[in-house]
């Protein structure tokens, strides 16, 4: 079963530039990796520190095997430094297909 998520990450405001490098780093490894149907980088249209990926794995394992990625690291590791609050994780059930 596909995973969908919406994951929100809120920068803490003299951290935000550090943050926003951080995630667009990410972006193509991410990409490349096994199992991953989209991976998008948003940013809140009203609030620049706020941070979304809108993301679909081909299933659990896959979503999985991207938590613990080494490219994830460096915001995993840091989170408490950049960040306001912990990330939130909205899991999502496709009710539709792509067409």
């Amino acid at each position: 079963m596909v995973v969908s998520l919406i994951a929100t990450l809120t920068a803490r405001p003299e951290m935000r530039e550090e943050l926003l490098r951080l995630l667009t780093d990410q972006v193509g490894p991410t990409r490349a990796e096994h199992g991953c149907m989209d991976y998008n980088l948003h940013i809140d249209a009203s609030d620049p520190c706020i941070f979304v990926f809108y993301e679909n794995w081909i299933d659990e394992d896959a979503f999985q095997a991207h938590l613990q990625m080494p490219h994830l690291q460096p915001l995993l590791s840091q989170s408490d430094t950049l960040l306001s609050r912990p990330i939130e994780i909205q899991r999502l059930l496709r009710l539709s297909d792509r067409r």
